[in-house]
């Protein structure tokens, strides 16, 4: 048998022996040793406490769902590495997101578009981070990086 040597804890020991929550050697009553009314107590506390555990679970899967289906709205992805873009010409669909991914382990990149119709400046890319642009003009871009001169690439927007 094992040695209780907090007195709060032989207290509340004793309070759970005496209300028959536990037996007198200490080990919590069976469900089956439960009375019908005792029983049915715990089992609603049981649901009630997974209720919002149930919820959560469910919200987190709608939120899931409606993320996917924005990232596979934006499949399009265009590598930054070895000072170029992956691809160098791009065709897509006006109102499309091309999701521009900085593969290089140890540069920067700044994606930059300068046009009558349409511009988009980046900011600095650290290394690992994806930067999403939405077309919403028809035409033709240059996309350019603004650290590294001889990076370009062509966007059709159709």
């Amino acid at each position: 048998m094992r040695e209780y040597r907090s007195i709060a804890y032989k207290i509340q020991l004793r309070k759970m022996i005496s209300q028959g929550n536990l037996c007198d050697h200490g080990i919590r009553k069976p469900r089956d040793h439960m009375s019908a009314s005792e029983s049915r107590i715990v089992s609603s506390l049981n649901w009630r406490a997974a209720l919002p555990a149930v919820l959560a679970l469910a919200l987190g899967a709608t939120c899931g769902l409606l993320i996917t289906d924005r990232l596979q709205a934006s499949a399009i992805a265009v590598s930054q590495k070895g000072r170029m873009f992956h691809p160098d010409n791009l065709a897509v669909a006006r109102g499309e997101v091309v999701t521009f991914v900085n593969d290089d382990s140890d540069l920067l990149h700044h994606v930059f578009v300068e046009s009558d119709t349409f511009n988009f400046d980046s900011g600095d890319q650290e290394p690992g981070s994806r930067t999403p642009i939405t077309f919403t003009e028809r035409g033709t871009f240059q996309v350019l990086c603004g650290i590294h001169p001889k990076m370009k690439l062509v966007v059709r927007v159709n």
